[in-house]
């Protein structure tokens, strides 16, 4: 299995995905050291963040300078080294996931790379950790990356303590292509579509849904002034 993830395209413009993606910023040692270590997980493996993806994630954090971000669904860290590493030294991400072993990978490369003083990792459930947080709009960019079917209930708690002109980015949004099949209640591929509507008709955002790797929605909170 490629360590990268970057076997994660839509098939119909997988060629072209490919080389886009080698034309894109490549990967350090301290990166592709993560990625040999999330390949010997085995199956979990496939969870990884691709290439392009981690790439637009961290250029979004540095376009808006941001300071404060929620990752929900860390698994072995690659999009929040990324992230941490296109931060101020001021900037702080807090990512939570459920298992030692998948962050002890991250850990150990947030370490090598110099960024572990912006990361706060909680071992505890998405919805926990987002519900001890202040009811107020400070995030600056939360990325949603964890069990499918409670991206809307994230979504919901999220957006209120989101700033005006902050992003909320869901990961997985396309569901491998699943959504433009016959939806079965209680597939991933159901609950995205559901999460895709959902978000779609919230007049607090505006909303595009990119097809990287297997989908990434950026939704934009309006500010007060926006028509």
């Amino acid at each position: 299995m490629n360590p990268s993830g970057d076997w994660k395209a839509l098939s119909a413009g997988s060629a072209l995905t490919g080389y886009a993606r080698a034309f894109s910023t490549p990967a350090d040692p301290v990166e592709e050291s993560l990625l040999t270590a999330t390949a010997q997980l085995g199956g979990p493996s496939m969870m990884v963040s691709t290439s392009d993806q981690t790439r637009l994630l961290a250029m979004l954090v540095g376009l808006m300078s941001a300071r404060r971000v929620l990752e929900l669904g860390t698994f072995t860290g690659r999009s929040t080294l990324a992230m941490a590493r296109a931060m101020a030294e001021d900037g702080r991400i807090v990512t939570c996931d459920l298992s030692r072993r998948w962050t002890a990978i991250g850990r150990e490369h947030w370490r090598r790379a110099g960024v572990e003083a912006r990361i706060e990792l909680r071992l505890q459930p998405a919805m926990e950790v987002l519900r001890e947080l202040p009811l107020r709009e400070d995030l600056d960019l939360v990325l949603i990356d964890a069990d499918k079917g409670n991206y809307v209930n994230y979504y919901e708690e999220i957006v209120p303590r989101v700033r005006p002109g902050g992003l909320v980015v869901a990961d997985n949004v396309l569901a491998d292509g699943g959504v433009l099949a016959d939806l079965e209640p209680g597939s991933v591929a159901f609950a995205m579509d559901r999460f895709n509507r959902h978000v779609a008709s919230d007049p607090r955002v505006e909303v595009v849904v990119l097809t990287v790797a297997d989908g990434l929605t950026l939704a934009r909170k309006r500010s007060p002034g926006d028509r």
